[in-house]
């Protein structure tokens, strides 16, 4: 089974917030996952505040990176500004 770490879309239509899982790279992309690793809002909390909100569990990222799951790009760029992608370092993967 190859896991993926990649975006879940949920909010409403127009509103879209994002949830970082792990899931099998199989199933579809609303479908079901393994485990939520964080949380993304590219447009923020409301038109006042409109900045993007990255709240992603490095902990459990890094376990998962460990274990050889594949982040896509965009996963990749949110790991980068959570910190997460500095402490692993791609290409030691243990089991």
């Amino acid at each position: 089974m190859a896991v993926k770490l990649r975006l879940m879309r949920m909010g409403k239509k127009k509103q879209p917030t994002y949830r970082v899982v792990a899931a099998d790279s199989r199933s579809p992309r609303d479908g079901r996952f393994i485990e939520i690793v964080g949380t993304y809002a590219p447009r923020g909390k409301s038109t006042a505040e409109p900045d993007a909100i990255v709240l992603i569990d490095n902990e459990k990222a890094l376990k998962w990176l460990r274990q050889g799951a594949q982040p896509t790009e965009r996963v990749e760029t949110l790991l980068k500004k959570s910190g997460a992608w500095e402490a692993f370092k791609p290409g030691t993967v243990s089991t």
